[in-house]
């Protein structure tokens, strides 16, 4: 506990500063349900952009989120004095800034923020009054976010609380209705081909959904606007089978990978939605290590080349070297048989 602790109440509103990639705002959802065990009365808020925000409807635990969107590019100093008279207005007694960027904490001490905790990050003396050490000694993001919200020096603990996301069956239902996905008589499985950067996508979600047609299934595509050529392209294939449901809406990608029977996906955003959900769940990497980005909640299998590609793992969005095998060699029969499996 630092200086500034023994001062607030331990019922003050709680203010998270999460990642606004879709899986790391995930992620944090650990950060909530460590907070609410150790200060069960105070309500906890979590700052998101517009596409985030639907995630923190269904995060158990979270009050609500208070969108703003900030530039990426700029300091835009304008945007952070206002977002700071939002959050003072909310009375927030702790914030934890998970981003190690000097922006990310100029709105809660602009604030007024009681307490301020974070990384030293960019030297942001001043700016955060309970400033971390250690960051880097952390391998995984998880650990990083999930150590702000233990008292300062803690040992971390063996496993952290899972991520949640519960979705209303009626909102399931309602969906699914207003959308005709409604056929009792196929299983539904959702492919999601997108990520970020080319090398992390799998070359053969077409050859996949074809397949799967022919086993009997449904197949819904999801993802973001970047995905919207790809899904199309598979979608062709079998029109009345395979339902193209990207879009620029978040919640839209939420409610089918809660409404599906199975989700396959790349190392993305999505697949740590659907592994918080519950949902049977096939994840493949290429590039990267599952030991560092795979999901904290339990997934039915991942899949990774079993051919010897030497520059694996590389972390990088596109492969340096032109051939992509960690992706290329694996097999669409492969990756259908562990969808099936998953299934039951």
């Amino acid at each position: 506990m630092n200086q500034h602790s023994e001062h607030i109440s331990t019922d003050a509103p709680i203010l998270i500063v999460p990642y606004m990639w879709i899986g790391d705002f995930v992620r944090c959802h650990t950060v909530v349900r460590l907070l609410k065990a150790r200060y069960p009365a105070a309500p906890v808020d979590v700052l998101a952009t517009t596409n985030v925000a639907p995630l923190a409807d269904y995060q158990p635990g979270v009050r609500k989120a208070v969108v703003f969107d900030l530039p990426r590019k700029r300091l835009a100093l304008s945007k952070h004095r206002a977002l700071a008279a939002l959050l003072r207005a909310e009375g927030y007694g702790r914030a934890l800034v998970m981003p190690r960027t000097w922006k990310s904490a100029l709105a809660p001490c602009l604030a007024g923020i009681p307490e301020r905790v974070g990384f030293v990050g960019e030297l942001r003396f001043g700016l955060l009054n309970d400033l971390r050490a250690g960051e880097k000694a952390l391998p995984r993001m998880v650990d990083r976010c999930a150590a702000l919200a233990l008292p300062r020096d803690s040992a971390l603990p063996k496993d952290w609380p899972l991520p949640q996301l519960a979705v209303p069956a009626e909102e399931i239902r309602q969906w699914k209705e207003q959308l005709g996905l409604n056929d009792q008589s196929r299983r539904a499985i959702v492919l999601a081909p997108g990520a970020v950067g080319p090398s992390k996508r799998w070359s053969y979600y077409a050859e996949a959904a074809k397949h799967l047609v022919n086993q009997g299934y449904s197949v819904w595509i999801t993802g973001g606007p970047m995905e919207r050529e790809t899904a199309a392209a598979i979608a062709a294939q079998n029109p009345s089978r395979i339902k193209d449901l990207t879009g620029n809406d978040l919640r839209q990608a939420i409610l089918a990978l809660a409404a599906t029977d199975a989700v396959l996906s790349n190392d993305s955003g999505l697949l740590h939605v659907a592994a918080a959900i519950g949902t049977p769940t096939v994840g493949i990497f290429g590039p990267t290590s599952p030991w560092h980005w795979a999901p904290l909640n339990p997934i039915a299998e991942v899949i990774e080349t079993t051919t010897e590609v030497a520059c694996r793992p590389c972390h990088k969005p596109v492969c340096r070297y032109g051939h992509h095998r960690c992706m290329r060699d694996i097999g669409a029969e492969r990756v259908v048989k562990a969808v099936t499996r998953a299934m039951g």
